[in-house]
């Protein structure tokens, strides 16, 4: 599972094909609430339409459905990122770490944590990524 992005505009013709995708899945998701990968799915399409809200409901679901799945709390603290719920960001990061997240890269430039990585708390994430010793690029 890859982490989600919300970073391009859409033009016309790709948002109504991501609303058609989402009718879709959401019709897939009524059938069967814990199919995680259409909920998977669902929260990325929400999240690339701009439905921050309905994405991170998707992802709070996600990660009682998937406690050990670092991409889905890292995917989980982009949506509070995206909704400004910067100290739930911040615990949902650590965890997505605690579990195994390490494309340090990624999260160092990901345009759906930007807001978070300008807050004072952030500063707790970067000193954890330091003392992990890692190598990022």
């Amino acid at each position: 599972m890859q982490a989600k992005s919300s970073s391009r505009k859409l033009n016309r013709v790709v948002q109504r094909e991501l609303d058609v995708k989402i009718q879709f899945m959401e019709g897939i998701v009524r059938r069967d609430p814990n199919y995680v990968d259409a909920l998977q799915l669902l929260g990325d399409h929400y999240t690339q339409r701009g439905r921050f809200i309905e994405g991170l409901t998707v992802d709070e679901r996600l990660a009682r459905l998937e406690p050990k799945n670092p991409v889905v709390f890292y995917n989980l603290a982009c949506s509070y990122s995206l909704t400004e719920k910067f100290d739930r960001a911040v615990l949902a990061l650590e965890k997505a770490l605690k579990l195994g997240y390490r494309d340090f890269a990624w999260l160092a430039k990901d345009p759906d944590l930007k807001k978070l990585r300008e807050q004072p708390v952030y500063r707790a994430i970067q000193k954890k990524i330091k003392g992990m010793k890692v190598k990022v690029r």
